[in-house]
């Protein structure tokens, strides 16, 4: 039988290691699906219909090659939670099967979320968006940093950074992300953009490639920064004396009949506080 537990090259620890022999308790077995429950700490929530398709065709004809990883479970008698295997499971129970072989291991959560990121990341399973709250919840539930991520994935600081900043956009775009419809490289442009909805949904329209997506994004700039040198220079003078003095962003919209709109942006309570007793305090 394939070893299930073989490391790839150019990840961190791999499963080999996760799972090794003299480290964690493991019995080879085979128990019915009925007895599976999900695995809470699954990062993956997103499975192609036409890739599981596939997959269910296959193991009708060959079988499940390599088992799935399972551990018993804490709340159920006579149940095993699943750790790494969900689209092997749903093919099998797609193609009829009533019974799966397993490795069951003993693990606790960590190391449960462990091989679930793993196995998923071996196989290039997750989008960038499971993949990035993979990460985030190594960081928030069990107190890992940037830098024991990239060293236990095996990848670089840059990478899991870069990652992880994609928890940032808005949940349309990162819904979009999920979905296929935008790419990692389209994600990464995309972050910081306050308009990064607006050219997520021209990318799908357009089907925009990431270099075309970029060009898009500095004529957009250039635009904008046409506008700004477009502005009255009193008005220009006006709003940076007013950013001076209260020390926020003023921004003067002065229509041609002299009438318009002063508007103060504030990031947190303290700056909006600090507008208030300016303006208090003069009247």
């Amino acid at each position: 039988m394939i070893n299930p537990f073989k490391k790839k090259k150019g990840l961190g620890r791999g499963l080999s290691s996760l799972i090794g022999d003299n480290d964690v308790k493991s019995t080879k077995t085979k128990i019915a699906i009925s007895s599976i429950i999900p695995n809470k700490y699954q990062p993956r929530r997103y499975f192609e219909k036409e890739s599981l398709d596939e997959l269910t065709n296959s193991i009708k004809e060959r079988g499940i090659i390599q088992p799935l990883i399972v551990r018993k479970s804490n709340d159920q008698d006579n149940k095993y939670e699943l750790i790494a295997g969900e689209r092997r499971l749903q093919a099998s129970q797609s193609a009829g099967f009533h019974e799966v072989p397993v490795v069951v291991i003993e693990a606790d959560n960590l190391k449960s979320l462990e091989i679930a990121i793993i196995e998923n990341v071996q196989r290039k399973d997750l989008n960038p968006i499971e993949e990035a709250k993979g990460y985030q919840r190594l960081i928030d539930e069990f107190s890992y940093d940037q830098e024991k991520v990239s060293k236990f994935i095996g990848k670089s600081r840059s990478h899991i950074t870069n990652t992880l900043r994609l928890l940032f956009l808005s949940d349309d775009v990162i819904s979009f992300i999920e979905k296929n419809q935008l790419s990692q490289g389209h994600a990464k442009v995309l972050v910081g953009l306050d308009n990064a909805s607006f050219i997520a949904r021209k990318i799908i329209s357009e089907k925009l490639s990431v270099r075309q997506t970029e060009v898009l994004i500095r004529a957009l700039k250039s635009k904008k920064n046409l506008k700004i040198l477009a502005k009255d220079p009193n008005i220009l003078t006006l709003e940076n004396t007013l950013k001076n003095k209260i020390g926020i962003n003023v921004h003067i919209k002065n229509k041609k009949n002299n009438s318009g709109q002063i508007i103060f942006e504030y990031k947190e309570l303290d700056q909006l506080n600090r507008i208030i007793t300016v303006i208090k305090s003069h009247y």
